[in-house]
């Protein structure tokens, strides 16, 4: 017997006849003798709708009651998802995030996992049941509801099996597996049949959607054996783990892209020091997060950078930009939008001369111009303009090997056993 956690993505559990099929899976898992802790995402599309109705209400809606409001959909799926379990015949109970234990930090919207306590979890376990979490929500010790952002139920089902000494924690979506890169864009995508912590956490911090990066984060810290697979049929997923046993001459192993970029310059800044730990400091302090940063050479005492931000933190970027001016003289700051980060990553990069050159030859071939580059060790990413993001990850996949004959899988109806 093996305890396990079963996390199911707002995809799974989209509608009724979606529960039922997860119930049914549960109990699948439970009839091979297993214990089964289950965390849910809300059902479908149903965290958009509630945002779109706040702020309908309100255009600048309070982050506490935007918690408020944001935790009521995994309620909702936790309940459903455990009648539908009872109806089957098992005994089930479902828990809140703080009925589960979690502690969080006093930060609305993106609040971080502080303490873990769950007792009643585990004695729910101990009695023989199926226990339902609700994902993506804790409470401080103050007593205020919180939420971990965007796929934070990913984060609280490793934290939960972190806590609770799982054996495994299986992460179920719609496509089975982790890919060389979405799907969606390349049907010839490659599924891996394990990836490293390094190069899962990179490729889920460059825009991989199907983990969120403080779950891979949890998982590595804690060495959570983490199964990415599909709800919607049985095929053997993807194990992400701390060693992995490198395909034989894979240098890439994944291409992934985030459309949430905002790119801010900043031009005539005087070249003294302290000058940038300043301006960084005070996005700081504003808790924005800046990723690839590039400043020009220095012409008569001043110099140009750019650098991105997330496009929800562009305006309160040229804000703080804009209220350093007096203190810190500049000729003027611009913003650009509708553009995509494009990265490749690979354990293998480190070895190999010539990757990054490759990456710019294929990205030049589209006839597409590199505005921004950052490297790493294992990645190296480019911003380009949005609208040729399809092209040139289709060109990246190609020029690296990693296409495949077969169709990779999205979605669809279940397999029969």
């Amino acid at each position: 017997m093996a305890l396990y956690v079963m996390k199911f993505g707002g995809s799974s559990v989209g509608d009724t006849e979606r529960m039922q099929r997860v119930a049914k899976r549960i109990i699948e898992k439970q009839d091979e003798g297993h214990d089964c802790v289950v965390v849910v995402s809300a059902m479908g599309d149903t965290t958009d709708d509630l945002i779109d109705q706040a702020r309908l209400l309100n255009p600048n809606p309070p982050a506490r009651e935007m918690d408020m409001l944001m935790t009521t959909g995994e309620q909702i799926s936790m309940a459903m998802l455990s009648m539908a379990i009872q109806h089957l015949g098992r005994e089930a109970v479902s828990f809140t995030g703080w009925q589960a234990g979690f502690e969080t930090e006093a930060e609305h919207g993106k609040a971080r996992i502080r303490n873990i306590q769950p007792e009643r979890v585990l004695k729910a376990i101990g009695a023989g049941k199926i226990v339902i979490v609700a994902g993506f929500q804790g409470i401080t010790a103050e007593g205020e509801i919180t939420t971990f952002g965007r796929g934070g139920s990913d984060t609280t089902a490793v934290a939960l099996a972190a806590a609770i000494n799982a054996d495994t924690c299986e992460i179920y979506t719609d496509v089975d597996g982790i890919y060389s890169t979405d799907p969606r864009i390349v049907k010839c995508a490659r599924k891996l049949q394990e990836i490293s912590y390094d190069e899962m956490l990179e490729l889920a911090n460059l825009g991989a959607a199907v983990l969120h990066p403080r779950a891979v984060e949890y998982a590595k810290h804690n060495n959570v054996r983490l199964v990415v697979r599909s709800s919607f049929n049985y095929n053997e997923g993807t194990v992400v783990k701390e060693e992995t046993t490198m395909e034989q001459g894979a240098v890439v192993n994944g291409i992934a892209y985030d459309k949430n970029v905002a790119r801010l310059t900043i031009r005539g800044v005087a070249d003294l020091p302290g000058v940038l730990a300043k301006m960084f400091g005070e996005l700081a302090t504003a808790k924005i997060d800046v990723d690839l940063i590039v400043q020009s050479g220095v012409l008569d005492g001043k110099a140009d950078f750019s650098y991105t931000v997330s496009l929800a933190d562009r305006e309160r970027a040229l804000a703080v930009m804009e209220s350093l001016r007096s203190e810190l003289p500049f000729s003027e700051v611009t913003s650009e939008i509708d553009l995509v980060k494009v990265s490749i990553v690979g354990a293998g990069m480190v070895s190999h001369p010539g990757v990054a050159a490759q990456m710019f030859a294929a990205i030049s071939a589209q006839g597409v111009s590199i505005k921004m580059v950052s490297t790493s060790e294992i990645k190296v990413s480019c911003v380009i303009e949005a609208s040729r993001l399809q092209d040139v990850v289709a060109a990246l996949h190609t020029a690296y090997g990693l296409d495949t004959e077969e169709q990779a899988f999205v979605g669809g109806p279940q397999d029969r056993r």
